[in-house]
């Protein structure tokens, strides 16, 4: 830092004793106003640089800072993700479900078994999987999926649901009766018992036929 002092002398030493200007200190005035002007340039050069670092500080407390946590670890890396699916295979049981309820069972077969892959045994893979080997008519398939399912779920309403209406799609009424009972003594309020058990009475008679539709046969 430059000290303006050391350019001050006393007044005396820059006069004669008459009083007029010594000719060595004519233009001291001159000197000493350069030197201020250079000093009060870098005081404010000082002032700017410091200024920026402070701007510099306080983006990065407004930016990088507020997305630390207390572990140091990013926001992101420890926010808390209890409203996030946990099992690998959601997205695909997710997707498996929509195509199954457009009638895509094929591609609904697919994402199940896709599911699988990733989490052989969750139940609600093996479910749709299993589901939708049935509309595919691939019942080896379902019973081996219906085989895995029964120690895990076989005491729940949607097993018997979905399996009794396996035997029915396979012809099978008795067992498909069976089922669609137990389902349905579980919850006489539950919509798709209570469907079943009408498609089973449904199916009981004979599909009737206009004798235009026999001939030719």
């Amino acid at each position: 830092m430059l000290n303006i002092n050391g350019l001050i002398f006393s007044w005396s030493i820059c006069h004669k004793p008459d009083g007029t200007k010594n000719a060595a200190f004519t233009d001291f005035n001159k000197i000493y106003t350069l030197f201020q002007n250079v000093f009060r340039k870098r005081l404010t050069m000082r002032a700017l640089i410091l200024g920026s670092v402070l701007l510099a500080l306080a983006a990065c407390t407004e930016t990088d800072v507020a997305n630390m946590s207390a572990t140091s670890d990013s926001a992101a890396s420890v926010a808390d993700t209890s409203n996030i699916a946990y099992y690998p295979d959601d997205q695909l049981i997710v997707s498996g479900k929509v195509q199954f309820k457009e009638g895509n069972y094929g591609k609904a077969f697919t994402a199940f078994k896709k599911a699988l892959d990733v989490q052989p045994t969750d139940p609600a893979a093996l479910l749709g999987y299993a589901a939708s080997a049935d509309m595919l008519r691939r019942f080896d398939q379902a019973d081996a999926a219906y085989r895995t399912l029964q120690p895990m779920i076989g005491n729940r309403i949607e097993f018997h649901n979905n399996y009794g209406y396996s035997m029915l799609l396979r012809g099978n009424l008795q067992a498909a009766r069976k089922h669609f009972l137990i389902a349905y003594e579980m919850d006489p309020s539950n919509a798709t018992a209570a469907n079943n058990l009408e498609l089973l009475r449904n199916s009981t008679k004979y599909a009737k036929r206009s004798p235009g539709d026999l001939q030719g046969i």
